[in-house]
């Protein structure tokens, strides 16, 4: 048996390509006393992976070649030396692009069989609860609120619009294509849905939000971000979650126009955070979203690319847009 393993060949210059990625063959790796060895069934690719290796995310480290590109997957334990943890066990870890990795125990996450493991990747994972702080917590959504989130079709946005309107706001979504637009509003339940693509994205986003916006969920940064921010109300909350349309390239655009004029005179808090702020409180926001998942007020969506010799392309993929919600590698049964 083999551990095939998606490695970072060279850092990208301008757009992300396959290959800036190899292909590497090596041995399954030994567990050590306290260890856990782990075989990855399903693993997930998020955009915010990018900025990692454009260098501007500090919390990623410097970006670096020759290293198994990061991830995180459900895995199967393998073999387990501590008591914690027993061959067969579900888990999530940081698995990286690989079919085996090796852990300590207090780094694994042991998945429940109450609901689909697969969610721990996405609404029970760091998307979902992206989603769930960065709204409730500094988006303050309050009944009746006009909510506006970019990306709006992808692994955090489909999860806000979903979650705002659980708070009885009114939702619009972002997104780029006709049918993704079509989507948001019959699957996903956002009010109105229009394309940054449209010529008239302006005026759309006008006519959608005729009493302003009272929370900006901004993924993209950019000119959507610039043209939101015209349309804030007094007193208005902009999330700062993710910069994807500045992440694919080698050379990210300034801030938008109307910083800090607009902040000033409409007293409009713009504020950035991590997920990882809330680690404490991860097991209280999941029981909540399980709540509304079983309950059906919240649909998850997800699609799924089956081999790991797939991830490169379904990664550039990504980053043009081509994910509906969590993207998710099936590496293994």
């Amino acid at each position: 048996m083999e551990n095939r393993q998606v490695v970072i060949d060279s850092l990208p210059d301008g757009k992300l390509k396959e290959d800036n990625y190899r292909l590497e063959r090596t041995t399954i790796p030994v567990p050590a006393d306290g260890e856990v060895l782990c075989r990855t069934l399903v693993l997930t690719i998020g955009a915010g992976t990018r900025a990692g290796l454009q260098g501007s995310a500090s919390y990623a480290g410097a970006p670096k070649t020759n290293i198994v590109m990061n991830g995180t997957g459900v895995a199967g334990v393998e073999a387990s030396l501590d008591d914690d943890f027993a061959p067969g066990d579900l888990v999530v870890c940081a698995s990286g692009w690989q079919d085996y990795s090796v852990h300590k125990a207090n780094q694994l996450t042991r998945v429940s069989d109450d609901i689909d493991p697969a969610h721990y990747l996405g609404v029970l994972g760091t998307n979902g609860l992206t989603a769930y702080f960065g709204l409730l917590e500094i988006g303050q959504p309050q009944s009746g609120n006009t909510v506006v989130v970019s990306a709006a079709a992808g692994s955090v946005g489909h999860l806000v619009g979903q979650i705002a309107k659980l708070k009885g706001c009114r939702t619009i979504g972002i997104t780029s294509t006709p049918e993704k637009c079509h989507l948001l509003v019959d699957k996903v339940g956002y009010d109105v849905a229009i394309s940054h693509r449209s010529s008239d994205f302006r005026t759309e986003l006008k006519v959608a939000c005729p009493d302003g916006i009272d929370v900006y969920f901004d993924n993209t940064g950019g000119d959507i971000l610039g043209s939101a921010l015209f349309r804030m109300n007094e007193h208005g909350r902009i999330v700062c979650c993710g910069v994807v349309s500045q992440y694919d390239t080698s050379s990210p655009a300034g801030g938008p126009r109307g910083i800090p004029g607009l902040l000033v005179n409409k007293r409009i808090r713009m504020e950035g955070f991590l997920v990882f702020d809330y680690a404490d409180r991860y097991e209280a926001a999941r029981s909540e979203i399980k709540s509304w998942i079983t309950s059906g007020q919240l649909v998850p969506l997800s699609d799924e690319i089956d081999g790991l010799e797939q991830a490169p392309a379904a990664f550039v993929n990504l980053l043009a847009g081509g994910n509906i919600g969590t993207r998710i590698i099936r590496v293994a049964q």
